[in-house]
């Protein structure tokens, strides 16, 4: 195998990794002894700094590991304090209007509503920042009771949970039947 490949073989194992690998354990994969490892870590390493690429090889204690050069820092920094935009799939968004409009509500009492597990969802929009826990409800378990934050108030560009929109006993209706009618078709198939 020429070196170019043995090369490819290192970068890979280093990059997957993340932690430093122990050269003994370089050599061992890729069949070479420790010197010979040795010397094509060395080449890479100045083959990266000749370049001027973003990323590092370097060596602590006896094991490698691929990392960003200190000079990239300022533009990960950028990169990182960039908010991420949350997807708020239905199952999010339906999830989130039940405790919206059913708040203080347990998890518990939201998995009645929709029929089926809510853990993954309720859990999402606390990381999210639009749910919080409000304490827990005075019952046997004392399950905790989830409400809506500010964070979900800022979101949704209202000023308080008063000002949702409600829903007029036509609308309910109509929802109600359309959810039946949703029901039906999954019980014929």
């Amino acid at each position: 195998m020429e070196d170019k490949n043995y090369k490819a073989i290192i970068e890979a194992i280093l990059f997957t990794m993340g932690d430093s690998v122990e050269l003994e354990k370089i050599a061992n994969a890729i069949e070479l002894d420790k010197k010979e490892t040795k010397r094509l870590l060395d080449e890479m390493k100045e083959e990266l700094n000749q370049s001027q690429r973003g990323v590092d090889i370097i060596e602590l204690d006896g094991s490698y590991q691929m990392c960003t050069k200190q000079e990239m820092y300022e533009y990960l920094i950028k990169i990182a304090k960039q908010p991420t935009k949350r997807q708020l799939t239905d199952v999010l968004l339906e999830t989130l209007s039940i405790i919206a409009y059913k708040q203080p509500v347990t998890k518990s009492e939201i998995e009645k509503i929709r029929g089926v597990s809510c853990d993954h969802a309720v859990n999402k929009l606390v990381e999210y920042n639009l749910v919080c826990e409000l304490g827990r409800l005075d019952a046997p378990g004392r399950p905790l009771l989830f409400g809506t934050t500010e964070e979900f108030l800022r979101s949704f560009g209202v000023h308080s949970i008063d000002e949702l929109p409600v829903l007029s006993a036509d609308q309910i209706e109509e929802f109600k039947a359309e959810a039946e009618a949703e029901m039906k078709v999954q019980l014929d198939i």
